[in-house]
């Protein structure tokens, strides 16, 4: 897991159900701060859309929230808040992210939720959280980094 962030705070939960883990989301939904950059880190089906759609309906979304796995991105806006959920797993090139217009999205309301960061090299911001999902032998686990001082502010409760 990269850890380059100074003063950076570490935990874990586990999830033995999905809906704990929607429990956490609305938890985590409730004392948020904008903007905010979370990469979701994990094998495929270890709970990182999974995660993402119940924090944005925690937020207040009522739609359907869809993986953004073909699109590359989904948009969703949510009162005076924008949510971007990124999934990077099918590019092949960071590069692709250019054509995007990340950058021209991106304001002090935003959360980005991002998949697969790992493949979108030195296009994406810098993560205030890296949340990385993982198997449990009953459910899933979550380690998280809380890299910024924006980010140490949250509770992680569940």
């Amino acid at each position: 897991m990269n850890d380059s962030g100074i003063g950076a705070v570490r935990g874990e939960m586990l999830f033995p159900s999905e809906q704990e883990l929607e429990v956490f989301a609305n938890k985590f939904a409730s004392d948020l701060h904008l903007p905010l950059v979370i990469w979701l880190q994990g094998d495929l089906g270890a709970g990182k859309t999974s995660f993402a759609r119940a924090l944005i309906h925690a937020l207040g979304y009522k739609g359907r929230v869809k993986s953004p796995t073909y699109g590359l991105l989904e948009q969703y806006q949510i009162a005076s808040l924008q949510v971007l959920h990124m999934d990077l797993y099918r590019i092949n090139d960071p590069g692709e992210l250019e054509f995007l217009g990340l950058e021209d999205l991106l304001d002090d309301k935003t959360i980005l939720l991002i998949e697969w960061p790992d493949k979108g090299g030195d296009w994406l911001p810098e993560p205030d959280f890296i949340f990385e999902f993982g198997y449990a032998s009953e459910g899933r686990d979550l380690h998280w980094i809380a890299r910024t001082k924006l980010a140490r502010t949250i509770e992680f409760t569940t």
